[in-house]
């Protein structure tokens, strides 16, 4: 979901939020945090998400709601892995993930878990990166300025389509 869809979400059920002191989480990602190559609108509509979720726990948290964001890294066995993952068989992304390996769903569901949970009751406004450290290596994954100056080369070592 984009920045429009979750302002739509946000708005229609905030009476109900407000009623029952509930929470917010929305999900995002963690490459707007970097310059990512070929994904400009992914980063762009990822961003407004951060930020929207920040607004909402300035604005709604004197009245008890928490808002917070899951910023899953690659996550195995998902669309956007299968999708992104290169095919050279030199270049594995688990070699750019600190704990070496994909995330699982299961630990973006133990995330969800823990934020809507009483041990999270003074979280909010936080972008809580699942990724197994990834983010912290700063790097996008594609060979890089390759990717950039000889787009159609790069097509060649991933999958399916950007």
């Amino acid at each position: 979901i984009d920045t429009l869809g979750t302002f739509n979400t946000v708005k229609a059920t905030l009476p109900h939020v407000r009623q029952s002191r509930g929470s917010y989480i929305h999900v995002s990602a963690l490459l707007h945090r970097q310059g990512t190559p070929y994904q400009a609108h992914v980063s762009a509509a990822k961003a407004g998400v951060d930020a929207l979720s920040a607004v909402i726990a300035v604005e709604e948290g004197p009245r008890g709601i928490r808002s917070n964001v899951i910023a899953p890294g690659p996550i195995g066995d998902t669309e956007g892995l299968s999708r992104l993952a290169a095919t050279d068989a030199n270049v594995r992304m688990t070699d750019y993930v600190p704990l070496g390996r994909y995330g699982d769903k299961r630990d973006v569901a133990n995330m969800a878990v823990f934020l809507f949970s009483d041990a999270a009751n003074w979280v909010t406004g936080q972008v809580m990166a699942v990724d197994g450290g990834n983010e912290h290596l700063r790097t996008t994954q594609l060979p890089y300025p390759m990717s950039v100056l000889d787009p159609e080369g790069m097509l060649k070592s991933i999958k399916g389509r950007l």
